[in-house]
């Protein structure tokens, strides 16, 4: 299989951009995600899909719970930040813990703090099922950050 051809074809496909954080012996630990979904309302229940290679999710998962938290348009820096150098995703990043103890970051458009429900291995990624605890939503009209193509974009409005 011609892998760039099917990076291609899955590119077209516009996502939102997540940063996913966790906490382990008052250390916050965080990585950037486009696979996130809703996945039940009965019981609530979120998913993301994390690579194998992420070093945050072995500390995340030891700690039994992490937080999904939605970027908006404006923080990309942010987005960038934590798919970067695993010791500087939090240096001067603003967050507070959420019930979960999970870093809830300042600006987000919208968190959900969940408890570790279920993982399943699969390819190069680990599907995680999150049973969601607290949710919140900003007060910010901000548009969501998208990644699109291989590039960042924004929403640009409805049709």
């Amino acid at each position: 299989m011609d892998l760039d051809a099917f990076k291609t074809v899955v590119g077209e496909f516009a996502t939102g951009v997540a940063v996913v954080t966790g906490a382990k012996d008052d250390a916050p630990y965080g990585f950037t995600v486009q696979t996130f979904v809703s996945l039940s309302l009965k019981p609530a229940l979120i998913s993301v899909c994390p690579a194998k290679t992420a070093v945050s999710w072995p500390e995340i998962r030891g700690s039994g719970h992490f937080c999904v938290n939605i970027l908006s348009q404006d923080q990309r820096e942010l987005s960038d930040t934590m798919a970067g150098d695993e010791d500087l995703r939090f240096k001067d990043v603003d967050w507070r813990p959420g019930e979960t103890g999970s870093p809830v970051l300042a600006g987000a458009l919208s968190y959900v703090d969940c408890r570790l429900f279920r993982e399943f291995e699969t390819g190069d990624h680990t599907i995680v099922v999150g049973e969601v605890l607290d949710f919140g939503v900003s007060s910010d009209l901000k548009s969501p950050l998208l990644y699109f193509r291989g590039e960042y974009g924004q929403f640009g409005g409805k049709i």
